[in-house]
């Protein structure tokens, strides 16, 4: 049986497990704590999606994987709060999200359309500890669509510490305009974008990744994840060695 983790989907090593990890210890304490952080940057990559850089006061230093909450406030109180992936890497000085527009999105469309440099966002984080590479042994990444975002993370902390071989990247989407930093992604093990000619994900694209040492990194929407554990797992993958992350539409 895979397990899944609840879905997001937005120089130095990370820091390694220990007992500051766990529930209520000084590092998950600090992480939950709401931070008033300033908008570096603002940048718009295609029309779906917007790339936020955040600097983030006291801010604990993230796993490749991990996520942020961001909340809104309006003038009357009522809040409404989103979670995004961290696509920065940990030794950046900044914290990058990427955050899907969504159409008459509560969170994303303000984000989208009204934030602006300089802002000031509530935001907590870094979250989640079963989807986190602590890059001390070989992953594979595989992303559909906005899923490619926190792999993204991932790969450049792999070559942060100059060892781009430890992570392989699979990833598919629609279309360049869909796929998260598709610039990056030029030298990725596997790219397809469906919505531009190219076939969807199966045995033969993925046989050769197949590496029951390596973790396995799965994230997008239930049907691409659910479709890809079953294909990994009769190619010889262990189920054991998979970390799984859906996530649906979030606003």
């Amino acid at each position: 049986m895979v397990e899944a983790a609840p879905g997001v989907a937005g120089g130095s090593t990370a820091p390694e497990d220990d007992e500051d990890d766990l529930v209520g210890g000084p590092r998950a304490r600090a992480a939950m704590r709401w931070r008033d952080a300033v908008l570096a940057s603002v940048e718009y990559p295609s029309e779906h999606a917007v790339v936020l850089r955040l600097q983030v006061p006291r801010r604990v230093t993230h796993r490749p994987g991990q996520h942020y909450v961001v909340r809104l406030r309006a003038p009357d109180g009522y809040t409404a709060s989103r979670s995004y992936s961290v696509t920065s890497a940990p030794g950046d000085e900044l914290v990058e999200l990427w955050v899907d527009r969504i159409a008459d999105g509560e969170v994303s469309g303000y984000l989208g359309a009204v934030a602006q440099t300089g802002d000031e966002l509530e935001v907590r984080g870094p979250i989640g500890r079963w989807f986190a590479w602590d890059a001390s042994s070989r992953a594979i990444g595989i992303g559909g669509g906005s899923g490619v975002a926190p792999l993204v993370s991932m790969r450049r902390h792999a070559a942060d510490l100059g060892r781009p071989e430890l992570f392989r990247t699979v990833a598919s989407a629609r279309d360049r305009d869909h796929l998260p930093f598709a610039d990056e992604l030029t030298d990725a093990e596997v790219v397809r974008l469906t919505g531009e000619g190219d076939p969807r994900l199966d045995a033969d694209a993925l046989a050769p990744l197949v590496d029951p040492g390596a973790t396995v990194f799965l994230c997008g929407s239930a049907r691409f994840t659910e479709a890809m554990e079953s294909l990994l797992v009769d190619l010889g993958q262990p189920a054991s060695t998979l970390r799984v992350e859906r996530f649906g539409p979030t606003s």
